[in-house]
């Protein structure tokens, strides 16, 4: 039966730790399996690994070997030892052990006899795991050993850190990738999105002869409200009219505002052409409701051009102009509509 393992003094610190490495994608980098891989071989034991001790569970970080090293309760870890102790801990003999002598992996199958473990960590004092080595015979490890198993779990701390800043770092990058696409205002992509998005769903359409569809929106009456009301008072009509827009769209489709009183909405995959149609009369109804902007009353109509890729354009310059030509032509035609090319 299980022993329930003591806690650290430094538990609730030492798990942040632990969390901080958990968030990130949790794929096994080629430099920790290279380095788990020349423990194995340095030491001649059957598998080596790299075992995180979360607040309930074992978690395998890194293994090599012949023997799997399963996820297990850190009531039923070993590596829970080297992290209460945050010490090296060698056991030539689990099965004489009173400890560990019947925790499941020893006392049942693979059933593990030999264990030795160093603390790995990525802060000074808050040990997350064991760079640990196991075998189903007994043995135990000299002096010089024990200091060359230190030396791995200190370069495994290490590959660990890079780790979890590589990824602290890709994050923060996505994030301003996304920060440099976005509109603050409206919340939709920018301008500088457009490119990617117009050439992502281009590609994908040839390849899966799945098209979409593509609108430009042209706010009627717009410049006339920042002229009379001020730049402020256009910026609430135009927060209001994002709402709008994202009333009458599915989450799959995307927004692009093109500056002004301009935006573009990318539908994929829809139906025929139909399907843009009923939204862009969705659309113009929405926006045939006037605006009030401190309790001042103004209206500002849509005239929308819609075109169905790749029919009307397999290429990013051919359907931009398509859509540009529709939404000029809804213009021409007295506005407050839509035109499909």
């Amino acid at each position: 039966m299980a022993l329930t393992v003591q806690l650290p003094a430094n538990e609730a610190d030492r798990l942040l730790s632990v969390r901080g490495l958990i968030s990130t994608d949790g794929n096994t980098t080629p430099e920790l399996a290279a380095l788990v891989q020349l423990a194995k071989d340095v030491f001649g034991t059957p598998c080596a690994a790299v075992n995180i001790i979360d607040e309930d569970w074992q978690r395998v970080a890194c293994q090599v070997g012949t023997i799997p090293i399963g996820e297990c309760s850190r009531d039923d870890s070993v590596c829970s030892r080297v992290v209460y102790e945050n010490e090296v801990v060698v056991v030539p003999d689990l099965s004489r052990h009173p400890e560990f002598r019947n925790f499941p992996a020893i006392a049942g199958k693979p059933g593990f006899r030999f264990y030795a473990g160093a603390p790995v960590s990525l802060e000074p004092d808050l040990p997350i795991g064991s760079f640990c080595l196991l075998d189903v015979r007994p043995r135990d490890l000299s002096d010089a050993e024990i200091r060359n198993l230190r030396q791995f779990a200190d370069v495994a701390s290490g590959l660990l850190r890079l780790q979890k800043a590589n990824f602290v770092m890709g994050f923060a990058e996505e994030k301003l990738k996304l920060a440099a696409m976005t509109d603050p205002l409206t919340g939709f992509y920018n301008r500088s999105a457009l490119v990617s998005l117009i050439d992502v769903m281009l590609g994908n359409a040839l390849s899966s002869h799945q098209g979409f569809g593509v609108l430009y929106l042209d706010m009627d009456g717009f410049k006339q409200i920042n002229d009379r009301l001020g730049h402020p008072a256009g910026d609430q009509v135009l927060t209001h009219a994002a709402e709008r827009i994202s009333e009458c769209l599915r989450a799959s489709d995307v927004v692009v505002r093109m500056g002004g009183d301009e935006f573009a909405i990318f539908v994929p995959d829809p139906p025929d052409a139909a399907a843009l149609s009923v939204l862009s009369e969705r659309l113009l109804e929405e926006f045939r409701r006037p605006f009030v902007v401190d309790d001042t009353i103004v209206s500002a109509r849509l005239s929308i051009g819609a075109a169905l890729a790749p029919d009307a354009g397999s290429d990013r310059i051919s359907l931009l102009k398509a859509v540009d030509t529709a939404l000029y032509q809804a213009k021409e035609a007295g506005r407050d509509r839509y035109v499909l090319r």
